[in-house]
């Protein structure tokens, strides 16, 4: 992908979306911590404990990544393949043919196109590291884990004896790796891989642990609770002003660009987070650690 198409996503995310990206403080209930020993392992293991969670989309870049190979892949492979795709937003192409590697190139590009600055990025990116790294030494502040999800990444898969080269796109899902996996670094080897799963800014959202039994699902889980209606019908069910009087009411303080974003990012225009995080658990996909309560948003 070239530096233009980058700075033309850049220019894209900051100007599509105001629900796609968004800081959540949040804090640690003793009623939220679902596995003490796993919560403490993670490092969030503390009653009343605060933790930030950041989430940055790319709407507007990725829809443009997306749509540039749907054109150029054709929509049915009956006389090549054998495959009919029903649905043009399903085409596809063989891992081995040219088009199909470049989309795999762009997809892994756009993981990593918001931590990227436009223009020169090295003088701006090493400033910007070097005064994040000294406010976290300040205030104390641990990473916990940073992880993308929407990707696509090549994997051997194992069933039963017999094992192949795969590509794994994860769209809407992330990766939950299980304990003692060799991708998986040192300090979380022995209890698996933290997974986030984004609930509204209403409800909070959730820190699993990836498990075994996800071997079939690739080691993939939900990314997110997601949505119940469209923004522009959450935005015509109730106004912003409203959202935020009411959850100022439940001690949760929101700032945003706008009161018509905050009305698209509304509680009821997302799924019960409770609800998504415990079926990926009876699913076996993970196991739920720690339910974190918000108490303050900011949107993008």
């Amino acid at each position: 992908m070239s530096r233009r198409a980058i700075e033309r996503g850049h220019r894209q995310i900051g100007t599509l979306g105001s629900g796609n990206h968004y800081l959540e403080v949040q804090v640690v209930r003793r009623e939220g911590i679902h596995d003490a020993a796993l919560a403490r392992a993670f490092g969030v293991g503390e009653p009343e404990q605060v933790v930030v969670m950041f989430h940055c989309g790319s709407r507007g870049f990725g829809t443009r990544v997306a749509t540039d190979y749907l054109q150029s892949f054709p929509a049915t492979h009956a006389d090549q393949w054998g495959l009919e795709v029903i649905d043009r937003e399903l085409a596809c192409a063989p891992f081995s043919r040219k088009r199909a590697s470049l989309l795999r190139g762009d997809v892994l590009r756009g993981e990593h196109v918001l931590r990227e600055p436009p223009g020169d990025p090295a003088p701006r990116a090493r400033g910007l590291r070097r005064r994040v790294r000294a406010q976290r030494r300040a205030l104390g502040i641990r990473t916990v884990y940073d992880v993308a999800h929407n990707t696509a990444a090549a994997r051997t898969h194992r069933s039963g004896r017999d094992a192949r080269e795969v590509l794994v796109h994860r769209k809407g899902a992330t990766r939950a790796l299980p304990p003692g996996h060799p991708e998986l670094p040192a300090a979380y080897r022995d209890v698996g891989q933290p997974v986030i799963i984004g609930g509204s800014m209403e409800t909070g959202s959730y820190l699993l642990a990836g498990t075994a039994g996800g071997e079939a699902a690739f080691f993939s889980t939900a990314h997110g609770s997601g949505r119940t209606m469209s923004r522009v019908k959450a935005r015509r069910r109730e106004s912003g002003r409203d959202v935020v009087a009411r959850m100022a009411q439940r001690g949760i303080l929101v700032r945003a660009a706008s009161l018509r974003g905050i009305a698209e990012e509304a509680g009821f225009a997302y799924k019960d987070v409770d609800e998504v995080a415990a079926a990926t658990e009876v699913a076996g996909l993970s196991r739920r650690v720690v339910h974190l309560i918000p108490v303050g948003n900011v949107k993008g």
